[in-house]
């Protein structure tokens, strides 16, 4: 069997985008209402520009399905873009700080940033949330659940307490316009975004997923390559304008002694059948993730996005053609992406749990997947 990976091609203003997804094991009924669903949501939230009010995703299964289930073989997913004018759209001329116009001009030697920002452009994100919505339907046969939410935009903080359950989670985020479990925040943080675009300014903020039911034991610490925290780490890292990404505490145990944050262990017999095996922490700085392996606790990651740098009224530049300083160019952005950016972290990181999943149960048929689950499950429950 295959691993299970991805690739993703397409412009901001092309035909489509087109995620490519290999290894999936035979059998697996896809959920495309789920799929439809979180598209729409990544195209939601407070702050986003007119490009969303164009589009409708909706995806396209081309291959690798039949009656509703994987066959095993290569599928492939279309997102049909309706603002399509990519040979008609002008040239950039003016690259705007922050974004990867001026460094893939350099790149490949043009003064037309256009060809650089049609793929660098955060449009790309819709084909990674379609083939992160379609492993969910892998993942969701053995309980396990990915939860994006905000925590945080411009000066505005969320309480999210640590044991919220995920239906707690998803219910209280969907009630607001900014993806926040934490309703009081969440009109805090309209009101920033407001102040933002009347000041003709953006917003970035922090955005968090939590994986819930994921069993010890995923990733490896046998070769670097294969840590779960290193490759979730770089997953969410390469969603566009992620600037920071932490585990668990993250940053915080740099402060403290270790009795602060190592999570200590006990044992509860009542938990043996779920995803823990019954070993229970009394805290979960670890983020559920030692070692560069899952440890049944649920794991808790966090990337810090920067503001936009599309900014209306524009920032200092050089022209590419002349040299002469000018203001940069404006192509139609948000003021904030920081809900829809929770949205595609989410989704990322549930391909890469699926990946890992995968790795350790794998086989050509979803039954086959089942089983090796469940002998492994059986055989850590009975360890002596």
């Amino acid at each position: 069997m295959a691993m299970l990976e991805y690739r993703t091609a397409g412009e901001s203003h092309g035909q489509a985008l087109i995620a490519l997804i290999e290894g999936l094991p035979a059998g697996v009924p896809l959920d495309m209402e789920n799929i439809n669903h979180e598209l729409l949501r990544r195209q939601g939230g407070y702050g986003r520009g007119g490009r969303q009010k164009i589009e409708k995703d909706v995806a396209n299964i081309l291959s690798g399905v039949r009656r509703g289930r994987t066959i095993g073989s290569p599928l492939a997913i279309e997102l049909v873009n309706k603002d399509w004018r990519i040979d008609q759209a002008p040239e950039v001329n003016r690259p705007r700080p922050g974004h990867a116009d001026l460094a893939g001009s350099l790149k490949w030697l043009t003064t037309d940033c256009r060809e650089t920002l049609e793929r660098a452009s955060a449009r790309e994100t819709a084909a990674r949330v379609a083939a992160g919505a379609l492993v969910k339907s892998l993942l969701a046969p053995f309980g396990i659940r990915c939860v994006g939410f905000v925590t945080q935009i411009g000066p505005v903080k969320a309480h999210v307490a640590e044991d919220r359950s995920p239906e707690d989670l998803i219910s209280a985020r969907d009630a607001n316009e900014v993806y926040t479990p934490d309703p009081e925040a969440g009109e805090g943080m309209i009101a920033a975004i407001r102040k933002a675009k009347e000041d003709k300014d953006t917003l970035g903020g922090i955005i968090e997923v939590r994986v819930f039911g994921c069993p010890p034991g995923l990733g490896s610490c046998a070769r670097y390559q294969d840590k779960l925290d290193g490759r979730l780490m770089q997953a969410v890292g390469s969603i566009q304008a992620i600037k920071g990404v932490e585990l668990g505490m993250g940053f915080g145990v740099a402060g403290v002694y270790g009795s602060a944050v190592h999570d200590e262990i006990d044992y509860d017999p009542a938990q043996r059948d779920t995803a823990c095996l019954g070993f229970t922490r009394r805290s979960n700085n670890a983020g559920g993730i030692e070692g560069g392996m899952t440890n049944g606790q649920t794991i808790v990651i966090r990337a810090a996005k920067k503001p936009i740098a599309t900014l209306t009224k524009g920032m200092d530049s050089v022209n590419l053609k002349t040299r002469a300083p000018e203001r940069s160019d404006y192509e139609r952005s948000d003021v904030c992406a920081v809900p829809a950016a929770s949205v595609v972290m989410e989704n990322v990181v549930a391909f890469e749990i699926a990946r890992a999943f995968l790795e350790k149960f794998g086989g050509d048929t979803l039954a086959e997947v089942k089983a090796a689950y469940e002998f492994y499950m059986d055989a850590a429950r009975r360890l002596k």
